[in-house]
């Protein structure tokens, strides 16, 4: 394998271990969206807070208590991390097996 190809190989690798060390951190999560409602929207009055989802392609939807609202929303910015994250490394799987699979093409026309 040549040096460049090498070198690159090693930083994607460097890449997605970093991306291993980041989702072991990520804590609770949950899939959603959270927002606040109204009873009465036009005064503004009577709000709760719901929880909007998608899981294994059915949407749900919860209500959430006041109290918790700051930790559910924690959980769904882990889990919004942990689908960027996700797609980041799968990102850089797809590259660094492109560059393995170019490099053996190369050698073997060569």
């Amino acid at each position: 394998m040549d040096r460049a190809t090498e070198k690159k190989l090693s930083a994607i690798e460097a890449k997605i271990e970093a991306i291993r060390k980041q989702l072991q951190n990520t804590g609770e999560m949950r899939p959603g969206s959270l927002t606040k409602q109204y009873k009465n929207p036009k005064e503004k009055t009577g709000a709760f807070y719901q929880l909007s989802y998608t899981y294994k392609m059915k949407s749900k939807t919860e209500y959430v208590r006041p109290h918790l609202a700051d930790e559910v929303k924690r959980q769904t910015q882990n889990f919004k991390k942990f689908k960027k994250l996700v797609d980041s490394w799968i990102d850089l799987a797809l590259e660094h097996a492109k560059l393995k699979m170019d490099f053996a093409k190369k050698n073997a026309d060569s």
